[in-house]
Order: C-alpha cells, then structure tokens, then sequence
C-alpha cells in the first residue's frame, strides 16, 4: 500500500462531490439560457 493510499486527505464520498458539482454546473448554464431567453424575448 502506497504511502498517499493511507494519508487520504478527504474520506468523503466522490460520488456527492461528482453529483455537487453536476447540479452547480448545471444551475450555472440553465441561469444563462434563462437570461439569454429573457433578453432575447424582450429585444423582440
């Protein structure tokens, strides 16, 4: 067993850290195309 296997930094789940930044990124671009619609509906 390598010496970084057995000093983890962090124990917590990669799955929840995966899943945390899947819905971050995803809110991110949905607000865009929510702006985008919303200017693109206005300017019209």
């Amino acid at each position: 067993m390598h010496e970084f296997e057995k000093n983890v930094q962090s124990k917590r789940n990669d799955a929840i850290d995966s899943g945390v930044g899947f819905v971050v990124s995803f809110v991110f671009f949905a607000a865009i195309f929510t702006i985008a619609t919303v200017i693109d509906f206005i300017t019209k």
